[in-house]
């Protein structure tokens, strides 16, 4: 059975809020956002971290991954491990954003950890596109 982010096109489980994204839905799920494709939830990933990185000057991979997956809710240093694993970027190292292939790869490596299934990453280079 798919999980509930990839069912929902939102493959970072991206919580309903007043923010809406380009490609965004009327969710029939009572918490998390809905889109047309799952390349519209890989780029609201890609936008909301530009936003962590330009607007709360969250620059290195764990800064970024603490604010997505906040230690209340998350094994958070779990998730950091994962993604270091699947991207080689260390935890303490700055995410390039801008960078087409750092950026996709970390949104890929941690749409695996929300969803138990590693990314289809022309999904994730589609969602690059629609930037």
């Amino acid at each position: 059975m798919r999980s509930r982010g990839l069912r929902n096109c939102n493959p970072g489980n991206i919580r309903i809020s007043n923010i809406k994204f380009k490609g965004e839905v009327i969710s029939n799920d009572k918490s998390f956002k809905q889109f047309k494709s799952i390349a519209y939830g890989y780029r609201a990933m890609m936008k909301i971290i530009k936003y962590y990185y330009n607007h709360y000057n969250l620059k290195t991979l764990e800064e970024i991954i603490d604010r997505w997956a906040p230690p209340t809710e998350n094994n958070t240093s779990a998730y950091v491990l994962v993604v270091q694993r699947e991207t080689g970027i260390q935890k303490d190292s700055e995410v390039y954003v801008d960078d087409k292939s750092t950026l996709t790869s970390v949104v890929a490596a941690m749409s695996l950890v929300e969803n138990g299934v590693k990314a289809d990453i022309n999904e994730v280079l589609k969602g690059w596109d629609l930037l």
